[in-house]
Parts: C-alpha cells; structure tokens; sequence
C-alpha cells in the first residue's frame, strides 16, 4: 500500500470507507435491503404499528398503518408490482433518454474536442465552483442535472487533467445537496409553497405564501454552496482521492483542423438548435408554453418537468452528429446508431441495479414504514417543546435524518407541513423560514442516501472511472459535502434569522 493509499485509509472517511466497500454487490445489497424492509413489515404489521396525522389536502385526520409484505396482499403486491416498480422506476427512462444524446456526442468525440478546446489554463478552484455551480441551477430543469451534470461533471474534471470521481463528486453535491438552492424559481418552488399554503389553510390559519417567498435567501445560498463546495473539492475531496490510476485516460493532444471544423458545425447547429428552442418556450403563446395555477399565468414549468429530458437528449445528439459528418466518425445512419447502441452497452449493470432499488423503494412506500417513521419523528420533536432558533435547527436535524428514507422532497413535506407550518406560525416563526428549513435539510442529506433514486446511477457513473469503487467510496467522498453543506447553510439561516433579513419579497423570517 503506498503513501497515497494509506492517507486515503486513515481517519473517520476511510473507516467509512473501508466498512462500505466490505459490504456486499450493490445489486446484493439492495437485495437484502428489500429483504430486510420485509421482515421489518411483519413485525409492524403484526403488532398494530401505526400513527396518525393531519392530511392537508384531505383535510382530515388520518390513520396510517404498517402493511405487511407477509401477508397475503403483500405476497400478492411483491410478485404483481414488480414489473410495473422496474419499468415505472422514475430515473430509469431519465437516464437512458439522455445517456442517448450524451453517447453521440462522446462517441463522436465531440465531448473531448469541446473540453480540450474550453479547459485550458483554468485554474483549479474556479473550474470546481463551476461544476458545483452548474449543478445548483440544474435543479429549475428538475432531475436533469442527475443524467447530465453528473457525468459531464466527471469528463470535465478527467479533460483537465484532474480525478474523475472529484469531478463527478462535486456536481452530484450541486446537484443533489443543492438542489433547492437556485437564482432562478422553478417547479420545486411551486410545489413545496402550494403544500405549506394547504397545510396553513387546513389549521385554520389564513396566510398565503407566494411562489418567491425564499428567492433572497436561495440566490445567496447559491452563491455560498457554491464556494463552500468547490473548498470541499479542492482540499478535501480530491487530495483524499489522490492520483487517478483508472483506465479513463483522455486524448490531450491538441486538437487538429479537422476537429476545429467539427466543432465550429456543432457549435452551428447548436446555436439554430437554442434558437429554435427559445421561440417554441419563451414568447408569450409559445408552443411550450401552458397555463400554471401556481403563478396565475402561463409558465414553462410543465415542458420543464416532462418535456425536457426528449430536449436534452437533442441538444447532445445534433451537434453530436454534426461533429461526427464533418470529422468522419459519422458515415452512415449505422454509425449514429452505433454512438448510442455503446452508451446503451455501458449502461447494463445500471438496469440490473434499477430494478433491485426499484422493488426496495417501493416495498418502503408500500409498508408504510417511511410514513410512520416521519410522523414519529416529528412528533418527538414537538413533544420537546423548543421553541425559536432551537426549534427551527432541531427541525432541519430531524427533518434531513427522515430524509434518508424518503427521497421525495414533496412527499415528505406533504407528512411535515401541517405538523410544524402551523406549530412554528403559532410561536411567531413566519411560513417562509420554516419552509427554508425544509429545504435545507431536505437537500443536504440527499447525497449519502442509498434510497436516493438516483443514488444507483451516480454509483454506475463511479465504476465507470473506478471499478473498485463501492457504496463505502461514493458515501464516504459525499459525506464531506451533506456536512458541509448541511452545517453551512444552517450557520446562514441563523444569521438570517438573527438579523431579521428579508427572505424573498415581502417575506421576512417572523410574522
């Protein structure tokens, strides 16, 4: 074991390490995972567990009961869902769609030729915050950030000369444990504003947040994540990593006349491309444009959440073709084919390790137990009877430990909301802070989560740089960032909430 190796075994991350890459296959991992959430189901089912909470949309008290996967419908529900949970499996069709357009673009070389061309001479700290950055921002267009940056975050990192998995590590914290961060208010925005209105409204409390109610706050959190993300990078993350060793090895020779031409035909088709684009989303009456509740006007925000990946996928493969033509990559229709046929081949262990993630997040949802576990976590919380600055920073504590379970950001607030919206109104704690401390915990945690969806691909996309890596590697390396992101963003809501300053317009942190 050399020097370099040794460094990366010491400490509490290399314990962590070392643990979780003794455990089992990730594709047997989930396996006894699954196993595990039904045993777990038999005994809840057979004792009685249940909780009981406050609907908002149903406007009710409601009993939530675990499910037993032992009995006969849950026998029934494990063998007839299966299918249905792989093939339903959310960010299964995401990442093969955009996996399509992106192998184009890497088959033909357009990818390489492109970094080679943008990555000269640029300094270390600033091409990491802008792969943090990229991230941060992707979330307006929902999940696409996971199937893009992600990847893209590695190649950028492994043309510069730097380690691949540093690369990928700090667009999956962008991306992930900044993902309510943003300058821009998207769909999430919506989302979460809408559930916390309900859950105001449903206790009787006449208060009607706006869809900017955290703008302020989450254009400086941006702007902080991002400088604490690429410091993270910089002088923990890769130096832990050390010297890569794998066998990507990108082609550094300067890039040739012909490749220049090619990248002068993507880059045209790339601009008619955008153009187009633009005039179906933006002007008003656009093709892609619809009516959005939420807002009272018409929006994107539907093209964002279900269109977008189909735009994705040609904003990689066009220019992707037009690179192959004019370099020669691309003869025939058998060529174009064949980019996407081998981004497809490298994505086999990713199908395998979907459908066992799938089944396990369903039976987590089927039983119940995800529910009931935030229920009773809330209800602990309240049952301390803190109050101000304690009780908003033991919310985001608890609120980021549920959300290793559930995934879903709106899910879990749709539990959340109407327990601690309308107790922290009542104790003078405005709406709008309570949801930024949803947010935050909501975020920061995502990235060391194996019931993350994405969690799987982001190990795929690991392997494909270093096949030795395992859970304990990809955890390890995130956990730097969950608590760095976890611990400076709360330091900034206090300041926020010590100063009393604006949180978006015309929202302050107390009422």
């Amino acid at each position: 074991m050399n020097d370099i190796e040794k460094q990366q075994n010491k400490g509490f991350f290399g314990w962590i390490e070392r643990v979780g890459n003794k455990l089992p296959d990730p594709v047997m991992l989930f396996i006894i995972l699954a196993a595990i959430v039904i045993v777990i189901s038999g005994i809840a089912g057979a004792t009685g567990l249940s909780v009981e909470y406050f609907d908002a949309e149903e406007g009710e008290n409601l009993t939530v009961e675990a499910v037993s996967l032992f009995s006969a419908g849950g026998l029934n529900h494990i063998f007839n869902s299966a299918v249905d949970n792989f093939t339903g499996f959310a960010p299964l069709g995401t990442v093969l769609v955009a996996m399509l357009g992106v192998g184009v673009a890497e088959w033909t070389g357009l990818i390489v030729s492109t970094l080679k061309r943008l990555l000269s001479n640029v300094p270390a700290f600033l091409l990491s915050a802008a792969v943090i950055f990229a991230g941060i921002i992707s979330n307006i267009a929902s999940d696409v950030g996971y199937v893009v940056i992600i990847p893209l975050g590695a190649l950028i990192f492994a043309g510069a000369g730097r380690h691949p998995l540093a690369g990928l590590a700090a667009a999956f914290a962008g991306v992930s444990s900044g993902f309510s961060a943003n300058l821009l208010i998207g769909p999430t925005d919506a989302l979460l504003v809408d559930i916390t209105n309900a859950a105001l409204n449903s206790a009787g409390i006449n208060y009607e947040m706006s869809i900017t109610a955290n703008w302020y706050f989450m254009i400086v959190s941006s702007v902080v994540l991002t400088i604490v993300g690429a410091l993270i990078t910089d002088k923990f993350v890769e130096p832990r990593l050390g010297e890569y060793k794998g066998d990507y090895r990108p082609d550094f020779e300067s890039l040739t006349d012909i490749e220049r031409k090619g990248l002068r035909n993507s880059l045209i088709v790339l601009i008619i491309y955008v153009v187009i684009m633009a005039f179906l989303m933006f002007p008003q009456g656009a093709v892609f444009r619809s009516f959005d509740e939420a807002i009272g006007a018409e929006s994107i925000n539907d093209f964002l959440s279900t269109g977008l990946l189909l735009a994705i996928f040609l904003l990689f493969a066009l220019p992707g073709l037009a690179y192959g033509l004019t370099v020669g990559k691309i003869k025939n229709s058998s060529d174009f084919v064949k980019g996407m046929t081998e981004a497809m081949s490298s994505m086999g262990n990713y199908i395998v390790l979907a459908f066992f993630a799938a089944q396990l997040i369903d039976y987590f949802e089927f039983t119940n137990l995800g529910t009931i576990l935030a229920v009773s976590g809330a209800d602990l919380l309240e049952s301390i009877h803190l109050t101000g600055l304690p009780l908003v920073l033991g919310f985001i504590v608890v609120a980021g430990f549920i959300n290793l379970f559930i995934g879903s950001a709106s899910a879990k607030w749709a539990i959340l909301a109407p327990i601690f919206a309308p107790m922290l109104y009542n104790l003078d704690i405005a709406p709008e802070m309570t949801l930024i401390a949803y947010r935050i915990a909501d975020s920061s945690t995502n990235v060391i989560s194996p019931l993350l969806n994405y969690f799987p691909m982001i190990l795929i996309f690991a392997q494909r740089y270093d096949n030795k890596a395992g859970i304990g590697t990809l955890v390890s390396t995130m956990l730097a960032y969950s608590m760095a992101f976890l611990v400076t963003w709360s330091l900034l809501l206090v300041i926020w909430f010590l100063f009393g300053l604006p949180i978006g317009p015309g929202a302050s942190i107390a009422l």
